[in-house]
C-alpha cells in the first residue's frame, strides 16, 4: 500500500482524504518511513522534522474527519528548502555559521504552505546562502542525485529536487535566483517553475540574489506544480485548452556547447510541440549580456548582507562563499551601478521577444548531471567555463524578470535532461499549460529511480 501511496499526487491524496480512503497520518508515516530508510545515502534532508509532520497530519485527519480541510495541500506531504524560516525549526541557509539557528516565526512562503494545510517532512538541503548551482555545503556529505549517487542533484534547491524524484515527499518547494530550481530539476527529472518576480513573496525571509530570486514549486507532475504555486500566490490556476503558439526554439543560446543528448531530448520537445499544432520557429535568442548585470548585483547583495561574516566566520564558510565575498569587497561601484541601468534594459529587450513568440523553448542545462565535485571543463568537445559551463541557459531569465520552468525530457546515458520553457513575466497559466501538454506527449517516466529508492521487505525467515 505504502508503493501505491508515494505515487499518488497531491489532488488525487486530498480527495482520497476526503472519501475517506486514505489518511493523512498513514500517508505521513509512509513517507516518514521512505525518509529513514532513504536519507542516510540520499542526504536530502538538513532536518527531518518527523514530529511536526505527525502533529500536523493528526490535525488534518481531524479537519477531513469533520469535512472541513483548510486548503488545497491539507495533509500533502511537502518538503521546504531550508533557505526558508519554518518556525520552530532550525533554518541553517546551508550555512555551518547557522548551523544552530531555529526560527522565530514563519517567513512569507511557509506561512502560505501552512495555511493551505501541508505537512512539513523537513528542511532540505542547499548551497550555502544559495549561493551555488550545486548543494554542497559544511553541514556534512553533500545531497547525491537519485538517479546516480556519484553524480550531483545540481543547487541551489538540490535537496528539495532529490526528496521529490526520489519520493520523500509528495511536493517540495525551492527558490530560484540563477537556475536554482530548473537546474536541479533537470538533472533529478522533476518539474522544477521559477515564477515571475514577486508573484510569491517570501515576507521577513532570507534575502539573497534579491534582484532576481523567487520562491517556487518542485513536482513529479505538472498537475502538484499548479497547486503550489498557486497556494504561494494566492490564486488558482485552471487548466485551459491552448491555441495555436508560436514557439522560439532556440536548441544552442548564445551558440554555446550542448551535450548531444541533451540536443537530441529538447529537439524531440519542439517536434511534439509542432505535431500538437503549434509553430515551431528555430531561432537565436539575444541573450548576450546577462553577466554583466547578475554578477556585480549578486555580488553587491551578497556584501551588503553577509559580508560581515569575512571577518570573525571565514573558517565556516565555504570555498565558494568565502570567494563571493572576497569578490564583493573588490568589486567596483561602477559595475554595479552600470548594471542597475542596464537591468531594465535587458528586461525590455527580452520583452520584446514575445511580442514575436509566445514562448521559448531552450535546453535547461548543457549536460545531464555530471560527478559531484567535477564541473565539466568540455562538453562535446569544447572548453567551457568553469562556473557557467554546465548551466547557462537558466540564469539570463531570472536577469530577464520571465516566468520559466524545467520539463523532463527524457534520458541521455541514464540521466534526465529538461526542456525549458519561457513565458513573459505574468504567464504562469500559459506555462502551466504548455508545461503539462509537454508532460503528456514526452511521457517521462521516472518510477525506476521510485522504486531504487523504496525500502526491500526483510527477507521471510
Amino acid at each position: 500500500m505504502a508503493d501505491q501511496i508515494i505515487e499518488l499526487a497531491a489532488g488525487e491524496l486530498t480527495a482520497a482524504y476526503r472519501a475517506r480512503t486514505l489518511s493523512p497520518v498513514e500517508v505521513t508515516e509512509a513517507y516518514l518511513d521512505r525518509i529513514a530508510a532513504a536519507d542516510s545515502d540520499l542526504r536530502a534532508f538538513i532536518t527531518v522534522t518527523d514530529d511536526l509532520a505527525r502533529e500536523q497530519a493528526r490535525a488534518s485527519e481531524a479537519r477531513y474527519a469533520a469535512g472541513a480541510p483548510i486548503g488545497p495541500l491539507d495533509g500533502v506531504p511537502t518538503s521546504v528548502k531550508d533557505a526558508f524560516y519554518l518556525s520552530g525549526v532550525r533554518t541553517t541557509l546551508g550555512s555551518k555559521v547557522y548551523e544552530g539557528q531555529v526560527a522565530k516565526a514563519d517567513s512569507g512562503v511557509v506561512r502560505r504552505l501552512r495555511a493551505a494545510g501541508a505537512v512539513f517532512t523537513g528542511k532540505t538541503n542547499t548551497a550555502e546562502f544559495g549561493q551555488s548551482a550545486t548543494s554542497e555545503n559544511m553541514l556534512g556529505p553533500d545531497t547525491v542525485n537519485p538517479w546516480d549517487v556519484s553524480r550531483t542533484p545540481g543547487g541551489s534547491s538540490g535537496g528539495a529536487a532529490a526528496s521529490v524524484a526520489a519520493r520523500l515527499s509528495t511536493v517540495g518547494v525551492g527558490s530560484d535566483g540563477g537556475g536554482s530550481i530548473r537546474i536541479p530539476a533537470a538533472f533529478c527529472g522533476v518539474y522544477g517553475l521559477k515564477p515571475s518576480p514577486g508573484l510569491c513573496p517570501d515576507e521577513k525571509g532570507f534575502r539573497g540574489m534579491t534582484d532576481f530570486v523567487s520562491a517556487g514549486p518542485m513536482t513529479n507532475k505538472v498537475t502538484d506544480a499548479r497547486v503550489v504555486l498557486g497556494v504561494l500566490a494566492d490564486r488558482e490556476y485552471t487548466r485551459n485548452q491552448l491555441s495555436r503558439l508560436r514557439v522560439g526554439y532556440c536548441p544552442r543560446p548564445e551558440g554555446r556547447a550542448v551535450d548531444p543528448g541533451v540536443v537530441r531530448g529538447v529537439a524531440a520537445v519542439a517536434v511534439a510541440l509542432g505535431e500538437q499544432g503549434h509553430d515551431i520557429i528555430e531561432t537565436d535568442l539575444p541573450l548576450d549580456g546577462w553577466n554583466e548585470i547578475f554578477g556585480p548585483l549578486v555580488l553587491e547583495d551578497e556584501h551588503r548582507e553577509r559580508g560581515h561574516l569575512l571577518a570573525d566566520h571565514a573558517d565556516q564558510l565555504s570555498r565558494y562563499e568565502r570567494s563571493s565575498l572576497r569578490a564583493a569587497l573588490a568589486l567596483d561601484p561602477a559595475d554595479v551601478e552600470r548594471a542597475r541601468v542596464q537591468l531594465p534594459v535587458y528586461r525590455r529587450r527580452i520583452a520584446a521577444l514575445f511580442e514575436e513568440f509566445d514562448v521559448l523553448l531552450t535546453p535547461s542545462t548543457a549536460i545531464p548531471a555530471f560527478p559531484l565535485g567535477e564541473r565539466p571543463a568540455q562538453i562535446d568537445g569544447a572548453d567551457v567555463d568553469a562556473l557557467w559551463g554546465a548551466f547557462p541557459f537558466a540564469v539570463p531569465f531570472n536577469v530577464a524578470g520571465a516566468s520559466a520552468a524545467s520539463v523532463p525530457c527524457g534520458l541521455s546515458d541514464g540521466l534526465p535532461i529538461g526542456a525549458q520553457l519561457v513565458t513573459p513575466a505574468g504567464a504562469e497559466e500559459l506555462l502551466l499549460d504548455l508545461s503539462e501538454d509537454v508532460e503528456i506527449a514526452v511521457g517521462f517516466d521516472g518510477s525506476a529511480v521510485t522504486r531504487r529508492w523504496t525500502p526491500q521487505p526483510a527477507a521471510a525467515l
